[in-house]
């Protein structure tokens, strides 16, 4: 029978994951309570790490249309919910799971597609959204001017080419 915490602690997780870009679940045996706080620390203000109920998770990962979770929730388990840049979180917890290899990334969801721990880690190695919009604008703006300087070019060839031969015509017509 269901108690009144297990259903709030399902609704909780459920709206949790539909208000998250991203969803990583990660096993945490063997880390110290200082050690998950400075896991929290090192996900940013967009991510909270949370420890769940494997059961609970699974109920409110179905209720969210993300059963594809279901394979990750075995053991201790705890799952970051990301709101902001989930290349930022992924990048939080790869960092982390390097100095402290007793949290180990399972799997995860980004924008309701299912992740491996392998495609986190690509995620992570990939450079922050700000960094890729900012590279975008540097090669739009040098496209841009490029083309200024190809249509700037055409006239003043045009206008070089044509001064060359008023020049040639009247040297041409002083001679004669």
């Amino acid at each position: 029978m269901a108690t009144a915490d297990k259903v709030d602690a399902v609704e909780e997780i459920t709206e949790k994951l539909r208000n998250s870009n991203a969803a990583v679940v990660t096993a945490y045996t063997g880390l110290s309570v200082a050690q998950l706080k400075q896991l929290r620390r090192s996900l940013g203000e967009n991510a909270q790490y949370r420890v769940v109920k494997n059961t609970l998770t699974k109920i409110a990962a179905k209720e969210a249309g993300f059963s594809e979770l279901d394979e990750h929730l075995k053991g201790s388990t705890a799952v970051a919910f990301v709101t902001g840049d989930p290349v930022e979180a992924a990048k939080g917890l790869r960092d982390f799971a390097k100095d402290n290899p007793a949290l180990v990334i399972k799997g995860g969801v980004l924008d309701g597609k299912a992740l491996s721990a392998d495609e986190i880690k690509k995620l992570a190695d990939l450079e922050s959204r700000e960094v890729l919009l900012a590279k975008l604008a540097g090669a739009m703006k040098g496209k841009q001017s490029q083309a200024a300087a190809l249509f700037q070019a055409l006239p003043s060839k045009f206008v070089r080419t044509a001064e060359a031969l008023r020049a040639k015509k009247a040297e041409q017509g002083g001679a004669e």
